[in-house]
């Protein structure tokens, strides 16, 4: 080897030791404790940053990976602000550590069928809600209203309060018939 070789060797070891050797820092310091992260996440929130505590339950997450409490959280931080579809992809997370979790599981069926409203709502007002999709939309409103002991789903503004049916557990709600053809996708449930 040349001798002019070895101080420029040497120089490049020790600048690779020294930048292998130096701490990384994040905008986003890593609680030790599921429970300082959970804390650290709620004063973000109570501070109005939002995205801070997005990152800090996300690391939680990860560091943490059989605890259902960061998705949970940030499925209803989610959930609060209207952003639907995160709200059920983070409820999803904790339901794969606690399928048995009630307010994921609340998260996920709440979101879902605000979700599937405004769905619905669109394609009326595009005159596409009809044949098997009307059908459908129809027979998943007989169950709800069941499901909730409702007459009506979709309360008109001025009109009396509707009467409680009794919930049926375990019957099937009976087939709906395309009843009407007006562009008012709730006009049947109601």
């Amino acid at each position: 080897m040349k001798p002019h070789l070895i101080p420029c060797l040497a120089g490049a070891l020790l600048l690779s030791a020294c930048a292998s050797t130096t701490p990384t820092t994040s905008a986003v310091p890593t609680a030790a404790t599921l429970e300082a992260a959970m804390a650290d996440a709620e004063r973000s929130v109570a501070a109005g940053e939002a995205d801070k505590a997005y990152t800090i339950l996300r690391n939680a997450g990860t560091r943490f990976p059989a605890e259902k409490a960061p998705w949970v959280q940030i499925a209803q931080l989610k959930f609060d602000r209207g952003v639907y579809g995160d709200a059920i992809t983070n409820a999803l997370e904790a339901l794969q550590r606690d399928p048995n979790d009630r307010q994921g599981n609340s998260i996920v069926a709440v979101a879902g069928l605000r979700l599937s409203t405004k769905a619905v709502a669109d394609l009326s007002q595009q005159n596409n809600l009809a044949g098997p999709l009307r059908t459908e939309a129809q027979q998943l409103a007989t169950l709800l209203r069941n499901t909730l002991g409702e007459d009506v789903l979709v309360p008109v503004k001025g009109a009396k309060p509707p009467v409680k049916k009794p919930v049926t557990n375990g019957a099937k709600p009976p087939k709906v018939a395309n009843q009407t053809t007006s562009a008012d996708p709730f006009g049947a449930l109601k």
